[in-house]
Parts: C-alpha cells; structure tokens; sequence
C-alpha cells in the first residue's frame, strides 16, 4: 500500500524529531504538506518513564504538531548499527511513503542512537532508489529529493535556518508532553534531559532566530549542495 507524503523524518527516539524540527514539521502540516514521523526505538532503556508511557507522550507529541501518522520500527535501543535488517526496515518506510524529502539526526551528538540513526537512514535513502534492491519485497524504488538534518543536542552553525515564529509554541507543546523525560517527578533520575533542556532549546532556536530576524528559527544542515531555485527569493 503506497501512502505518500511531503516530509518523513526520522528519530532514534520518540522526542529526536520533535527537539530538532518540531517547529518546522508544525509549520508546514499547517500548509498542507503531510508530514510523518518514523522513530526507530521505544527507548526502551532511557533512565526515566517506562516503554508505554513514552509510546503514549509520543503520540500526543504528533497530535500537538499536527501529524496524523507515526511509525515506530521497534529496533533495539543502544543497538542501533549499520546491517541489513535494520537498512530494509528503514527502506519499506520510504517506498511505502514515498517522501519528498527526508530528515534525520545531525550525524554528529554525544549520544551514538543519533548519529546510528543518521547513517541508517543514508544508506536507507540510498537503497530506497535502487530498482532491484530488496527483490520486490519491500516495495517499488524511490528517489528522495534530499536529506536533511536536524540538531538535538549538538549546537552548530546550520546550512540553512527556518523560522518557526508562528509553530514555536506547537514545538514547546510538543517536548512538554514528554512528561517523563523532561520533568522532575518522584523516583526520577537527574539526567540532562530534567535540568531545564526545554528551556535550553527555546533558548538554542531562539538565538538561531535572531541571525535571520525572526523570533525563532531551526537550524538543519546538509550533505550536498543546495540548489537555490532563484538569487534572490528568500534572501534578506
């Protein structure tokens, strides 16, 4: 069953996409472009909430961005590698919706899911556009237009900025029903994510804004050229 899509963006986790480009993904499901969400764990060894809670927060996550379906591949936690099984998961997901374009962890963080997740999907991408690849089991070949990638806990400088103004208060929504992870509660353990990390990253798309005059902006970054249709359209 083909189910295409705009925008497919990819987590090793379920809150990776909405901390990188929550703001981004509301922005332009308000435009109309479908967007899904495609989380690669549950997280299942994270230090604070259990499995069906994160599943829970998750789904309310997408509800606040606007995004209608979320798929999770149910691939090992801390067990993220470069091998086949886990590339074909990943390529049945981009033929079945056959996106425009694609988004994944910047390849370089301090936690190994993120950038795991990063050169999964790359390889993915690529094999998703290989007519005979995978023997006609995983769906009919695909070529993405580009992949792009989003920040979470790494602070760069950007390819290019996206001003989320009018979504960034559908982005902090959408961290903050991650109850479990970004707040203190009884029996909690400290971990990064509980010592004001929203806060942080209001703070980080803030500041992003300020370089392009908007209130608040996204950062992404890319790994080929980025073909811009005219000089001076969007250019300020």
């Amino acid at each position: 069953m083909v189910e295409t899509c705009d925008l497919l963006a990819f987590g090793a986790h379920p809150d990776d996409v909405e901390i990188g480009m929550g703001g981004t993904i509301a922005k332009y499901v308000r435009r109309g472009y479908r967007a899904v969400i495609c989380d690669l764990t549950k997280a299942e060894l994270s230090s604070n909430g259990t499995v069906d809670e994160r599943q829970k927060e998750a789904a309310e996550a997408a509800h606040r961005l606007g995004v209608s379906e979320r798929l999770n591949l149910e691939l090992p936690d801390r067990g993220l590698y470069v091998e086949e099984e886990a590339i074909r998961r990943i390529v049945a997901v981009v033929r079945r919706y056959r996106p425009r374009l694609v988004f994944a962890p910047y390849w370089e963080d301090r936690h190994p899911d993120h950038g795991q997740c990063a050169r999964l999907v790359e390889e993915a991408v690529f094999s998703a556009g290989i007519r005979r690849y995978g023997d006609g089991e995983l769906g009919d070949a695909h070529r993405v237009r580009s992949v792009y990638y989003y920040m979470i806990n790494a602070f760069c400088r950007p390819h290019f900025l996206v001003d989320i103004s009018e979504t960034a208060q559908d982005k902090l929504a959408s961290l903050r029903a991650y109850e479990s992870q970004f707040e203190k509660r009884p029996g909690s353990v400290d971990t990064p994510l509980t010592n004001n990390y929203i806060e942080m990253i209001e703070s980080r798309e803030r500041w992003f804004g300020q370089q392009i005059g908007a209130e608040y902006a996204e950062g992404f970054l890319a790994k080929t050229p980025i073909h811009l249709f005219d000089l001076f359209e969007g250019v300020r």
